[in-house]
């Protein structure tokens, strides 16, 4: 039971994402039934992924207000900030521009046969319907219309739903930034309040964590049986067939990896990329299982703050606005799978309609909640923009909940770096600490 207990929590992370790919695999050979699987292995990764999504909104309404009431003044409020949105907006156009390069030259979309994309686009077009609908009520909406879904109508029902996230960061930071202009021994008590309150929750996610390994089992396990369906071989034909395309999305988040935010770090702190991916690695291995950036945040924040030395006053700003509109993963994918529907249909797009690819892009990685999909119905916003038909995405429907699982480690990653980039050059960051937590690293 000891060494049981001596594993770090990566590693029994780890083991048990194998272990449920291992489980579906077999399933899938040995024809076991799949309804075993949905109805009593799936329920355990529900449960698990519901739990973090309980503490997501009282997670960020609290942090958010006593990291904007902490900074002290606005003048130091503004200029955090604005660094941040600047490092976000600057990441994302990297991101989308890296993807659109990587698909203008490999050329996934010339690779499928007429056969195989005909299949798709009769196997996923009633999925492709109902994203194009929901697209098309955000289309049909104002210009300014991100600015006035930012500002909720009812905060206390905008806290009841993960989507409107947005909503609750706006009345957060407006309440911390009320905090900050109220007499101290006025707002000692709410400060103290929702101190405490983040405190209960940061307890709430040890216990959660416990059960994390059994989670991410049931998650993948379901996952690879759902995918396979009622005929694996057919399933493996058409994963197979967009396996150029799932290989230039990789490519390009991959280089987001191991490229940009290595040289993101280096530029502006002296923490080393090795230090911080092994500070990161349970964070990063969760948001693969979850494809939430908002379920994975609670452990995002402890992670930063416990093993990377990210002060909470910067962890506590950067990471819930991170979560809510920095999708570089999600905007990079959108570049590719728009280039890779038009060359998939035919269409040759200009230099023109790519650069509005660029900018629709990183508007809708900004407007995409941190919950599974949600990057699917703001690229049909991208396509349309173009012109590009928008009954194309069931070419990318069968592959995109991995890839969605694969850019949900990104984006968090993004936001982890931005908040280290922060917290440097604002002298924040505690790079013994970060040092100490690796070498004398303990199970979490």
């Amino acid at each position: 039971m000891s060494k049981l207990k001596a594993i770090p929590l990566h590693t029994k992370i780890l083991i048990g994402l194998v272990l449920g790919l291992v489980y579906g695999m077999v399933s899938i050979q040995m024809g076991w039934s799949a309804e075993f699987t949905v109805d009593y292995i799936k329920p355990v990764g529900t449960i698990f992924v519901r739990s973090l999504k309980m503490i997501a909104v009282p997670l960020i309404l609290a942090s958010l207000i006593i990291g904007v009431a902490n900074i002290g003044d606005i003048s130091k409020l503004s200029r955090m900030g604005g660094k941040t949105l600047g490092i976000f907006l600057i990441t994302t156009i990297i991101a989308t521009s890296l993807g659109l390069f990587l698909v203008n030259t490999i050329k996934p979309g010339k690779k499928l046969p007429m056969e195989t994309r005909e299949s798709l686009m009769m196997l996923y077009n009633s999925t492709a319907e109902s994203k194009a609908s929901v697209a098309a009520q955000i289309k049909d909406s104002t210009p300014l219309q991100p600015l006035v879904d930012m500002v909720p109508e009812n905060i206390v029902q905008s806290a009841t739903d993960n989507g409107s996230m947005l909503q609750v960061v706006f009345f957060a930071i407006i309440c911390g930034i009320a905090l900050l202009q109220v007499p101290k021994n006025k707002g000692a008590t709410v400060i103290a309040f929702f101190d405490g309150l983040n405190e209960i929750i940061i307890k709430i996610v040890d216990y959660i964590m416990i059960v994390a390994p059994y989670g991410v089992f049931a998650l993948i396990a379901s996952l690879i049986v759902e995918i396979a369906g009622d005929s694996p071989e057919k399933a493996w034909e058409l994963l197979k067939a967009l396996l150029w395309y799932s290989m230039t999305v990789l490519a390009g988040l991959l280089l987001m990896m191991t490229v940009v935010y290595p040289i993101l770090l280096k530029l502006f702190s002296k923490i080393k990329y090795k230090d911080f991916f092994k500070g990161m690695r349970p964070a990063m291995l969760l948001g693969f299982s979850t494809s939430s950036s908002s379920a994975t945040l609670p452990v995002t924040m402890e992670r930063v703050e416990k093993h990377l030395g990210v002060s909470e006053e910067v962890s506590s700003f950067v990471l819930p606005l991170g979560a809510t509109i920095n999708m570089n993963g999600t905007s990079l994918y959108q570049g590719v799978a728009a280039i890779f529907i038009a060359q998939a249909l035919d269409l040759n797009l200009t230099i023109a309609q790519q650069i509005m690819i660029v900018l629709t892009a990183t508007l809708a990685a900004v407007g995409s909640a941190g919950v599974p999909g949600a990057g699917m119905v703001m690229l049909v916003i991208v396509l349309e923009s173009v012109g590009i038909p928008t009954a194309g995405i069931a070419l990318i429907v069968a592959p995109d909940r991995i890839l969605d699982m694969v850019r949900t480690m990104v984006n968090l990653t993004g936001d982890a770096a931005v908040a280290v980039v922060v917290a440097s050059t604002e002298g924040e960051l505690d790079p013994e600490l970060t040092r100490d937590n690796i070498l004398t690293q303990t199970p979490s």
